[in-house]
């Protein structure tokens, strides 16, 4: 029976690490992670799931790494909405109260080579050894500010993040509708010269083209 038990365990499948507002402190702390935020109906993400479930159980109990999805259209909502997550699939990664964005290749070869190398110990309030000076300083000043006026500037600072995000959308809209009314232009333009008689020119050049020259000797 615990030969069994063992060959079950050695084959056994890591389920993947589902987090949720309710869960997400309690698996994360202490830890450096690497994150997916998801919804099941996303085709990029469906695109990526083999490759992320083979990243997962590869740090399945990683003493530091952290690899984990967070599903933002079921329990996981909360998790996406705090990490002001807008398209899917996003991948975030570091310290789990103020992750940064991950650039890099999607395959599992590019995430878990990338992941060795960054997956350790790094900066944090809970990991403050690892801070240069400037950090340090950093952290210590907002220790020493009250909640209300670190409140205030947590805000200020998320405002500026919104605002430059919806700054953005607003000039990718203005060159939206200028793209649409250079594209009716244009297709105005050349249905114009193609009513002119374009075709019936074509079709009397190829024919013209192809009699035999004037003066030719050919019957």
């Amino acid at each position: 029976m615990k030969l069994i038990a063992a060959f079950a365990a050695l084959f056994a499948v890591v389920d993947a690490v589902e987090l949720t507002g309710d869960n997400y402190d309690g698996l994360v702390a202490g830890k450096t992670v690497f994150l997916k935020f998801y919804a099941p109906w996303c085709g990029h993400c469906k695109k990526i799931a083999p490759d992320w479930e083979k990243l997962e159980k590869e740090w399945d109990g990683h003493a530091v790494g952290f690899v984990g999805s967070v599903d933002c259209a079921g329990d996981g909502k909360s998790v996406c909405d705090s990490n002001g997550i807008q398209g899917f699939p996003t991948l975030k990664w570091g310290d789990p109260s103020a992750l940064e964005d991950y650039q890099g290749g999607r395959t599992f070869s590019d995430m878990n080579t990338w992941a060795k190398e960054n997956l350790k110990p790094v900066c944090s309030v809970s990991n403050i050894a690892l801070c240069d000076d400037e950090k340090k300083a950093l952290i210590a000043k907002y220790q020493a500010m009250d909640s209300a006026a670190l409140k205030a500037e947590v805000d200020t600072a998320e405002g500026a993040i919104a605002k430059a995000e919806k700054d953005f959308q607003e000039e990718v809209g203005k060159l939206q509708k200028a793209y649409e009314g250079l594209n009716a232009a244009k297709e105005a333009d050349i249905a114009k010269v193609k009513s002119s008689g374009l075709s019936m020119m074509k079709s009397v050049k190829k024919a013209r083209d192809a009699a035999p020259a004037e003066g030719s000797d050919e019957l």
